[in-house]
């Protein structure tokens, strides 16, 4: 390199015919091959087997900025790549953190949506079975509201009728007249809307629509209300099934307490009573192992009312009811009085009703008519024998309309008021008898008073 190119004449030239042998030249010479000094100007050569090429001191700055420029980035890519591992394998471990916690968010939502699954399907599986269950008890309350509709009243009693005067006439103008009850003492059957009582204790469940009710409020509200009515109806059934097993045992306590009030043998008077036309096998009564405190309840009932059912049976022997219709009036009571003839003292042996010409008369209880006619002072009298001793007696009569060896029912018209015999007007005359012996009529009407109290 040099700034002036007439220098090059002081060095030999190389011939290429040259090769092959010594060349000797002088090391100034052979540095100025490579090298060239810088001339005057300041410019700048660059000398190469002959060729040479002049630049100025700007471009030989920026080739050596450029070189410097190079050689910074080179160690720059050489510090790089020494690093380089370190750098990949930071890259590779936060992309797999990333794709585990993608692949953990996937497993999560995927188990979230099993779990989500499952507990719709375990919930439509419980909806199902509360719903069967409720479908289950339903018909349960059903079945139970039929058997209370089923089951008679026998605490009950029949509408006390009112007839007219003029009765008689008519019964035998239209034929045999119908055993009729004298009082409300007469006969213990269900009163006609008994059934429909009980019924309108134990409605029918009407379930909501599901589906509106479900999209508004949801299936468990559903399901709630369904129990809350059903609990209700519930409560209703065994309400109404306490108040009648609550009831017959009042009724029963009662009777029993008539019979013996009365001085009855209950074992006597159930003797006496006719056996009636049935039959069939002997199939003992038994609780189911899963009975709840219900069908108990029901189990106990029933067999109350057949005890009931005895019992009113026998008491049909019991003359305890009133021979005449409505408000009880006595002329005479039972006891030492003075004869309405003599006007001496004499035993009454009955009860005398004041009563008027051709009102009806009725006989208190079962029984059997052993005489009708004429007996003395009686008039025309008839004679009912009620078995177990008990017998009535029915005197002064206008008009008899049974005669002996007739079965009458309780409430059957047997004759007509009159003032026949030793009478000194219309009335009725009453006697109630046990084995012969006249007893005190009014103690079997306070029985029946007592036993009509409920």
């Amino acid at each position: 390199m040099s700034k002036s190119s007439a220098q090059y004449s002081q060095y030999p030239k190389h011939h290429p015919h040259d090769h092959g042998r010594a060349f000797h030249r002088r090391p100034a010479a052979a540095a100025a091959a490579a090298i060239a000094l810088p001339a005057a100007d300041d410019a700048y050569t660059i000398v190469h087997a002959g060729k040479q090429v002049r630049f100025g001191p700007v471009v030989f700055w920026i080739v050596v900025g450029t070189v410097v420029l190079l050689g910074l980035w080179s160690a720059a890519t050489a510090t790089y790549f020494a690093f380089r591992d370190d750098v990949l394998t930071r890259l590779i471990a936060r992309q797999a953190d990333m794709q585990y916690a993608y692949e953990d968010r996937i497993a999560e939502l995927r188990a979230k949506v099993d779990r989500t699954t499952s507990r719709q399907l375990l919930d439509q599986e419980q909806f199902d079975q509360k719903l069967d269950q409720i479908m289950k008890r339903q018909t349960a309350l059903e079945s139970r509201a039929t058997a209370l509709g089923a089951m008679p009243d026998v605490t009950g009693s029949l509408p006390r009728s009112a007839p007219q005067r003029g009765d008689a006439s008519q019964s035998t103008t239209q034929g045999t007249p119908k055993p009729s009850p004298i009082s409300d003492t007469v006969i213990f059957v269900a009163p006609p809307d008994r059934e429909a009582r009980l019924e309108s204790r134990a409605p029918t469940v009407a379930a909501p629509p599901v589906n509106q009710f479900a999209k508004n409020q949801g299936f468990d509200n559903v399901l709630v209300r369904l129990q809350t009515s059903l609990d209700q109806v519930e409560r209703r059934q065994v309400a109404a099934l306490s108040a009648v097993e609550e009831g017959m045992d009042s009724r029963m306590r009662r009777m029993r307490g008539v019979v013996s009030d009365l001085g009855l043998n209950l074992a006597s008077l159930e003797a006496a009573v006719p056996r009636t036309a049935m039959g069939g096998p002997f199939v003992p009564v038994k609780l189911t192992a899963n009975a709840g405190p219900f069908e108990k309840q029901l189990y106990r009932i029933n067999l109350t009312r057949a005890e009931m059912d005895r019992l009113n049976r026998t008491l049909a022997l019991v003359p305890y009811r009133k021979p005449v219709i409505g408000e009880v009036e006595f002329t005479s009571g039972f006891g030492v009085r003075s004869d309405p003839f003599l006007g001496r003292p004499a035993m009454h042996t009955g009860l005398d009703f004041r009563a008027a010409t051709g009102d009806p008369v009725r006989v208190t209880a079962n029984g059997k008519v052993v005489s009708a006619g004429w007996s003395g002072g009686y008039g025309r009298m008839i004679e009912v024998d009620h078995g177990n001793g008990l017998a009535t007696r029915y005197g002064h009569l206008s008009e008899i309309n049974v005669k002996v060896g007739e079965i009458v029912k309780i409430g059957q018209v047997v004759g007509l008021v009159g003032s026949t015999g030793r009478s000194t007007g219309p009335h009725l005359h009453y006697e109630t008898r046990i084995d012969g012996e006249a007893v005190d009529p009014q103690k079997f009407l306070r029985a029946g008073v007592r036993l009509s109290a409920g």
